[in-house]
């Protein structure tokens, strides 16, 4: 348990700092880039850029390629998961309790005025009572019956873990939100309820996802390498996150991706540095199948947040550079590839949480 609460420290502290350190170097003051609530903009863009896009389409062809084909030969290759329990009563409940805030979140109806500002929280609980409840009647348990009081931490984890997000997109205004004004209290209370259903969403997919026989019977690889010298590549990768934080601010057309990167490297580099065995610990089957299934579970959940939030009331826009067109909803189509590695972050944080529940270090 000590080990975990350094790492969340060290994380803290290196997240919080070292941005803010970084903009002190151009004179940029503290207080343009700590408004509370965030309303200006005062980052400038770089312009689009045929360029980038097509670098940046080729990686993600290729990211798309190579899972497609694994997701395919899984799929037909393995037998199907036959569900061992009915779809729980509750999970009912939350799909008509998320079907009627979705008709809400998208209309103006006179009647519900007064909801349509906040039905991103209630969509959300609705969609993890549903996607557990996809879990309990694939496999016969879930996070709500079975793992209950991580379930329940996974809330206050969740509100902390995104405000982080919040916080590093004050130096490179990835997105920012369309919404009525509000006093620092009402933003800051109404943002904690909204943020802590991250974690749960994505954890929750990632859990039902798991229970199918292509993701345990198709996502195994023999993979025998491993970096001879462990430590000395993790303390490499923690400094380079450590220098992408701190000119964030200063460069953020160009270092906007470790935003979604830095805070998973410095976890990762942390647990390699003390000597332990980490979610890229890809010789282990599970290991391999949790970090295809955490990235798929992020981009499912990416496409619902995306999709709910166009046509709502409160909502958020992106400016990204260099790539912002050709869009899916709000979100540029490149940019859904940030999706990817947030869901190794989410799983690592997961792991972080378990390890204090369970008290005992998980591989």
């Amino acid at each position: 348990m000590m080990r975990t609460i350094i790492k969340f420290t060290i994380l803290f502290f290196m997240l919080a700092g070292l941005p803010l350190v970084g903009i002190s170097f151009i004179g940029q003051s503290f207080q343009t880039y700590l408004e509370f609530p965030p309303s200006t903009q005062y980052v400038k863009h770089a312009p689009f850029s045929w360029f980038v896009f097509f670098l940046f389409l080729i990686a993600i062809i290729i990211v798309v390629i190579l899972s497609g084909t694994i997701i395919v030969c899984s799929i037909i290759s393995s037998p199907k998961t036959r569900s061992i329990k009915n779809f729980p009563w509750w999970g009912w409940i939350g799909g008509i309790f998320g079907l009627a805030f979705w008709l809400i979140a998208w209309n103006r109806f006179p009647w519900a005025e007064l909801i349509q500002e906040h039905t991103f929280f209630p969509l959300w609980i609705s969609y993890i009572i549903v996607i557990n409840a996809l879990t309990y009647r694939k496999s016969g348990h879930c996070m709500i019956t079975h793992h209950t009081r991580y379930f329940l931490l996974l809330f206050p984890a969740s509100m902390v873990f995104w405000w982080f997000f919040e916080y590093l997109n004050r130096f490179v205004q990835n997105w920012h939100y369309l919404e009525v004004q509000r006093s620092p209290l009402q933003y800051f209370l109404l943002c904690n309820i909204a943020f802590s259903t991250v974690l749960p969403a994505v954890l929750g997919t990632r859990d039902w996802l798991l229970t199918h026989n292509w993701i345990r019977e198709g996502v195994k690889f023999n993979l025998s390498y491993s970096p001879a010298k462990p430590v000395r590549l993790g303390i490499m990768a923690f400094l380079v996150a450590a220098f992408g934080l701190l000119f964030i601010g200063i460069f953020p057309d160009y270092l906007f991706p470790l935003l979604w990167v830095s805070p998973l490297v410095i976890l990762l580099s942390l647990k390699t540095i003390l000597g332990e065995k980490s979610l890229l610990w890809l010789k282990d089957h599970g290991n391999q199948q949790l970090v295809f299934t955490s990235a798929i579970a992020a981009l499912i959940c990416g496409f619902f947040w995306e999709m709910w939030n166009y046509y709502s009331l409160v909502k958020w826009q992106y400016s990204i550079p260099f790539v912002d067109r050709f869009l899916l909803f709000e979100m540029p189509v490149l940019g859904y590839s940030g999706y990817l590695p947030f869901g190794l972050e989410c799983a690592v944080i997961g792991q972080l949480i378990e390890e204090l529940v369970e008290k005992k270090p998980q591989a």
